[in-house]
Formats: structure tokens, C-alpha cells, sequence
């Protein structure tokens, strides 16, 4: 059985809406989407950190209910768990506050098993923090040399758009490294200062990486490759919360490479109509959880769309 592992952080979101706390959920870019994987019945990895406190520890139960190993989190003595405070705005978008205390010693967690063809999903500013950067990069090193799938997600937030310069490089580093990379055309204008896809992908993808896949919210999704160049509309749904919209689009993806057996050899070679029904399963998933306000989808929805 093919195995899908992602490297990212973890946090328990405290969200407000009205500004009154409404829910606090365990939360992170992608997590978020490897919750939703489990939930599907997929063997799901997750290299990350914790601190050994309650936040911690109420975590590591939800990820293990949700068939998570957690045998690469790292969790430190010193510091404490991430938390976040999302605030829903009136369109239902999350503007975030972080709160975080690490200790020096990062990511201290032995290799998880990589076999060809296992996915690799990796994404957000954890992905480029210089702090981690050493470490993160030989994860993903080791991935690409196990020749596992490489997902990227840049997942780059208006938070850090005065680190964006600095910053590039790193993006780029991954960019190099992703079979696959899928970005919000939010992601983009952060980054590049440019949302326009053909933009995008031939200015600053397409050198690195073949396959490429910009969200857009509501409007829908865009796809280009050296073979195809297609749209996708979304669905239209009642909207309750996007918190892990972006995140399940993704986890719809690896899970639609896994349902119709794309191996990594397969992916340059797509056609449009193998595309199509890949990204179905990424607009199901994110359409699901934007109609409540967990950051996955439920488990009844995953019961009845499992393979």
C-alpha cells in the first residue's frame, strides 16, 4: 500500500467568529489534509513538533483517532504547543494570530520509511523557516532519493510578505524539488507580486516543475503542464468557513493520484481527462469542508468517498 507523508506544523486553532471563540480545533496547513487522508483510509505520516504539555498531548490523541502515526512528531520538553487565533471575517475568510515558544533543538526525529511512489507532501512557511531549513531539507532530499512523489504547497501568507525576498531562494529550493506544486493565486501575489496563471507558471514555475495547479477560491482552479491547459470551476455551496479549503484541495489530489494509480513516472505524461478526474476529487474534498467549521473533512463524507 502506497503511503502518503508530510512534513509541516502543528497547531490547535482557537476560532472566532463574531469575535467570540467558536471552536478550537488541531490545525496546520498540512495537517489539515493529512486528517482528512486518514480519515479516507490512507497510511498516513507526519513529521512534526509538539510540546509535551496538554495541548500537546490532545493533539496526539486526535492524531492517532484519525490514524496519524505519530512516531516522527518530535516532542520537546522545553516550550510549549503552537496556538492560533483565526478570525472569521463576514465572507468566512480566517485572518490568523500566532502564538508559539520553541525550544533550540528542532525536528529531532529519525527518517520515516519511503518507498517509490509514496507521496510527499510538504508546504507553508515551515517549509522555507531558516530556522528549520537544514533539517526540513533533508527530509525532502531523502524523499526525492526514495523517488517518492513531491507535493509543494507554498502556502505563503501576507504575514510574511516582508520576508518574501529574503525568502525566494528557499522557494525556489522547492520548487526544484516538487513534481507537483499547487498554490492560491493569493500565495503568488505574495510571493511574486503577479496572480495571473500563465504568469506564474511560465515566469516562475515551469523551469522548476512541470505540473502546475493555482486555486482561486470559489472561481475555481487552473492547470498547466507542458500537455494541458485547462480550468476547473468550483462548485457553488453555502459557505460556512474556508479554514482548510486549500488544505483538502491538496489532500483531494494526493488522494486522487493514489485512487487512479499515477505513479511519479506517469505524472509528465498526464492527459486532460486524467487531470479532470484528479482535481474532482480535490474540489470534493474542499467543498465538503467549506460547509462546516472543522479544517477536514467529516467523517461521514469520508466513509461514503472512500476508494
Amino acid at each position: 500500500m502506497r503511503k502518503i507523508i508530510g512534513i509541516g506544523e502543528t497547531i490547535l486553532d482557537i476560532i472566532f467568529q463574531n469575535n467570540q471563540p467558536y471552536a478550537a480545533v488541531p490545525g496546520g496547513s498540512v495537517f489539515n489534509g493529512l486528517v482528512s487522508l486518514g480519515r479516507l483510509g490512507n497510511e498516513v505520516l507526519f513529521i512534526s513538533e509538539l510540546g509535551k504539555d496538554q495541548v500537546g498531548g490532545l493533539i496526539q490523541s486526535f492524531m492517532e483517532e484519525n490514524h496519524i502515526s505519530t512516531q516522527y512528531i518530535d516532542f520537546f520538553p522545553d516550550g510549549k504547543s503552537p496556538i492560533s487565533l483565526a478570525f472569521l471575517d463576514e465572507e468566512q475568510n480566517a485572518h490568523y494570530t500566532f502564538y508559539k515558544s520553541f525550544p533550540n533543538r528542532r525536528l529531532d526525529v529519525p527518517f520515516p520509511p519511503i518507498d517509490e511512489d509514496d507521496i510527499f507532501i510538504m508546504g507553508s512557511y515551515f517549509c522555507v523557516d531558516p530556522v528549520l531549513r537544514k533539517r526540513v531539507r533533508e527530509f525532502v532530499e531523502y524523499a526525492t532519493e526514495r523517488r517518492a512523489i513531491i507535493y509543494y504547497d507554498p502556502n505563503f501568507r501576507k504575514a510574511h510578505v516582508h520576508e518574501a525576498i529574503h525568502l525566494l531562494p528557499t522557494v525556489l529550493e522547492n520548487f526544484e524539488f516538487a513534481d507537483i506544486i499547487r498554490g492560491s493565486d493569493e500565495d503568488f501575489e505574495n510571493l511574486f507580486q503577479e496572480n495571473q496563471v500563465d504568469k506564474v507558471y511560465q515566469e516562475h514555475v515551469q523551469f522548476y516543475c512541470k505540473n502546475f495547479l493555482m486555486t482561486h477560491g470559489g472561481q475555481g482552479v487552473d492547470l498547466r503542464t507542458e500537455r494541458v491547459k485547462a480550468h476547473y470551476d468550483a462548485p457553488e455551496i453555502p459557505l460556512v468557513s474556508t479554514i482548510g479549503a486549500g488544505d483538502n484541495f491538496n489532500a483531494g489530489v494526493l488522494y486522487g493520484l493514489l485512487k487512479y494509480n499515477i505513479r511519479k513516472k506517469d505524472l509528465n505524461t498526464l492527459t486532460e481527462i486524467q487531470w479532470q478526474k484528479i482535481i474532482r476529487c480535490g474540489l470534493d474534498l474542499s467543498s465538503e469542508v467549506c460547509q462546516h467549521m472543522d479544517n477536514y473533512i467529516s467523517r461521514d463524507f469520508a466513509k461514503n468517498y472512500q476508494l
